[in-house]
């Protein structure tokens, strides 16, 4: 078979010193440890139509599904290739989350053909509902097959993989983004250095961490993905961990010759993302392929068990928040209806900021006036007779200065009642605190922002959580008892090894005060009056004083929120 049978897709202008085939021209191998030797060794790097044949042998040993659509399903249902449409006119699916078509050295009318194949593969796997790697490993095989029934395939017997404990790609949101908590815990372990840069400049670690994959399989230049590639498919999804891994020790390499040994400067999300993601897309003037797989390989103690118990615990926690689907945010301001709406505090537009901010689940909820101090009077006993048995609330305060702040309050305040005596935080990491007004700034759960805070699922057993209360008879405030079942990241302190037991104090309430966030000082305390309050950094958000430290109440409102759909 000519070699340009396996390459008629490829702009082998492009490829530079990869068009010149050299090397071995078969692989003679049945010792499976031998076999992936010669892979991350490069035994057929530079052989285009032998690593073309590697990979049609890999793909075929794959054990897949019963009925996976094969070469003459897509020519059935595609057609004469000849009568392509333009990219243009066949958009990818939704479930590959905006992720386009690497170029990867094809040819222009190959980025069609990876088009058309993606629409097919849609079609005919209805139960992806999230695969966002699927656009690159669809051009990289486009190299390697000899028309486009065969990529698709091959593509289709990677997502058809039922073998036990393997997997090649993540076909659900739940998947992908435990995959993504995963590589968090892994790098915390393995490049503690590294990952310490990352939670140095970086606001939301996890953020940065969920663009793992794609630094892989689609920042890396095509002669380092290539040979990613070449041993993905012996070994698995492992490799993917290491080669990331990998990227990370270096890019952190680069940062630090690159700052001379000066402290890293905080910045937003985004601006890390970018900043790795331009590192990787020029990591061929400084690190090789090889270099790259020698250090992703040199990471000791580290097993496919490992990997599988984490994402196993990371699904599961997860699964127990309600997050198993990427959803878009809809628009909030079809929920708030500006000519009903009517607060003292907060015009409707404010209102809609907040509600940007609500979990997505309660943002089609029309706002419900629960309490308000100027109709319902300063009494802490009617705040709690007016907002027991809604949840969540939002509170907002008014204070004389004019400041504007308050809280998302994710449980009934009636919770309160099951510390008995001793004043009790409950609540889960939905909680935040916010201000509007002199600027408007919200302060979410520090775990969320800084997941290293909570490393690891603790047994069953939950020591008392305790924390200065300003005009308080108890300095005692103990976390109520859940049952085990209800236990997630967000249901639960008891979920982590917290290293500060303080990280998890969102709500807490007696017969003299309220109290939103803990350790280290109060993000909101209201007295019994509901007119004298205090505001602090706490450990629980990491917030600022959300206006005067000491300051009195001009107004508070208490809002609910009411199912705004029809029953």
């Amino acid at each position: 078979m000519a070699e340009e049978d396996y390459g008629s897709f490829v702009d082998w202008n492009q490829m530079g010193e990869l068009a010149k085939s050299s090397g071995p021209t078969k692989v003679d191998c049945k010792d499976l440890k031998e076999f992936k030797q010669m892979a991350r060794q490069g035994h057929w790097a530079k052989n285009h139509k032998l690593r073309a044949q590697v990979y049609q042998q890999l793909i075929k040993a794959i054990p897949c599904r019963t009925v996976t659509p094969d070469a003459e399903v897509y020519r059935d249902l595609m057609g004469n290739p000849s009568n392509k449409k333009s990219s243009s006119t066949i958009p990818l699916p939704e479930f590959v989350d905006g992720n386009q078509v690497p170029r990867y050295c094809l040819k222009p009318e190959a980025m069609t053909s990876a088009h058309r194949i993606i629409s097919c593969l849609a079609g005919q796997f209805p139960d992806i509902s999230y695969c966002p790697a699927l656009p690159a490993i669809t051009a990289l095989l486009l190299h390697f097959s000899m028309d486009e029934a065969q990529c698709f395939e091959h593509v289709s017997r990677m997502l058809s993989c039922n073998e036990p404990g393997k997997r090649l790609l993540d076909q659900t949101y739940l998947a992908y983004q435990s995959s993504c908590m995963t590589f968090g815990d892994l790098a915390n372990k393995y490049c503690p250095a590294a990952h310490k840069l990352i939670v140095a400049t970086a606001q939301d670690v996890l953020e940065v961490y969920s663009d793992w994959q794609h630094w892989i399989l689609g920042d890396l230049p095509y002669s380092h993905v290539t040979r990613v590639l070449d041993v993905y498919l012996v070994e698995g999804y492992k490799v993917l961990y290491r080669v990331a891994l990998a990227l990370l020790k270096f890019y952190r390499k680069h940062k630090a010759g690159a700052q001379g040994g000066q402290a890293s400067q905080q910045q937003d999300s985004e601006g890390v993302r970018r900043d790795i993601q331009t590192f990787i897309k020029g990591i061929g003037s400084t690190v090789t392929p090889d270099k790259l797989l020698e250090k992703a390989f040199s990471i000791r103690l580290f097993s496919r068990k490992e990997i599988t118990l984490l994402q196993l615990t990371n699904e599961k926690s997860l699964q127990q928040k309600g997050i198993t689907v990427k959803q878009k945010r809809r628009n909030v301001q079809l929920a708030l209806n500006p000519e009903t709406f009517s607060s003292e505090i907060v015009s409707a537009k404010e209102m809609r900021d907040i509600w940007s901010w609500i979990p997505e689940r309660f943002a089609l909820c029309q706002p419900q006036l629960l309490f308000t101090t100027s109709r319902d009077g300063c009494s802490l006993n009617r705040f709690y007779s007016h907002c027991e048995g809604y949840e969540p609330t939002l509170l907002i305060i008014r204070t004389t200065d004019g400041d504007v702040c308050g809280a998302f309050l994710s449980t009934d305040w009636e919770e309160r009642k099951r510390g008995g005596n001793k004043v009790s935080f409950f609540g889960t990491g939905e909680c935040f605190v916010f201000r509007m007004k002199p600027e408007m700034e919200r302060y979410e759960w520090v775990v969320i922002r800084h997941p290293e805070l909570a490393s690891s699922i603790k047994p069953q057993g939950q020591e008392d959580v305790a924390s200065e209360v300003p005009n308080s008879d108890s300095n005692s405030l103990q976390q109520p008892e859940k049952p085990a079942g209800d236990l997630s990241p967000f249901l639960s302190a008891r979920h982590f090894n917290l290293n500060s037991k303080n990280t998890s104090m969102f709500m807490a309430g007696n017969f003299d005060s309220i109290i939103v966030g803990g350790g280290d000082g109060n993000a909101l305390y209201i007295d019994s009056e509901l007119n004298h309050g205090r505001t602090a950094h706490c450990t629980t958000f990491d917030n600022p004083p959300l206006c005067a430290e000491n300051f009195q109440v001009s107004l508070l409102e208490v809002w609910g929120f009411q199912d705004a759909m029809p029953s």
